[in-house]
């Protein structure tokens, strides 16, 4: 343990923390602590400047504790915005706010069956021929339903069924932009 942290207390000599240390911020009519907990990217980014240089660490603490509180603000803001872009019922009638990051997504299968691929082959562009072959556009394309399905993020597709992440993320996107999954979309509700 000494290694790691000194064995006296800091502030035993009758130091105060700075008041920008405190860790609940309040704003005006917030009844919520106005911190994001403590996340493993944040711990490792803690302990490496703890492991720093000693002229760096109360900057990499204020900057740590700044970081968080920004993005429970953000998150917040977020919130607010999903909410009022929410389509309201006729009647004036409030629905009740929902805690869910993504709206709910139409259910769409996660695995193309054959019937469905033979539908949706046509649509999608051939290889050109010149530099690396694409992936193949079934997988990428149980890739792309696998996230709508689930609702989980890109980074969470398993890279042993799917390939990697960024491909299926940047296939999609170019789709999306062209038109071109709209049309998939709809090939597919057709084929249900």
């Amino acid at each position: 343990m000494g290694a790691l942290a000194p064995t006296r207390n800091p502030l035993s000599a009758g130091t105060r923390p700075p008041e920008r240390l405190t860790l609940e911020r309040r704003k005006k009519g917030d009844d919520r602590c106005a911190m994001i907990p403590l996340r493993v990217p944040e711990v490792r980014r803690l302990i490496l400047a703890m492991s720093g240089p000693h002229q760096e660490r109360g900057f990499r603490l204020r900057w740590s504790l700044w970081r968080r509180a920004h993005q429970a603000v953000a998150k917040r803001c977020h919130a607010a915005k999903r909410d009022l872009l929410r389509p309201r019922p006729p009647g004036g009638a409030q629905p009740e706010p929902t805690t869910t990051a993504m709206p709910p997504l139409p259910t769409m299968p996660s695995r193309l069956t054959d019937t469905q691929w033979a539908c949706i082959e046509a649509l999608l562009p051939r290889n050109g021929g010149r530099g690396r072959p694409w992936r193949e556009h079934r997988a990428v394309i149980d890739g792309m339903l696998w996230v709508h399905a689930s609702g989980a993020s890109w980074r969470d597709l398993p890279e042993k069924e799917f390939g990697p992440w960024q491909t299926i993320y940047y296939r999609y996107n170019r789709w999306r932009k062209e038109g071109l999954w709209q049309h998939i979309r709809e090939a597919l509700r057709c084929q249900r």
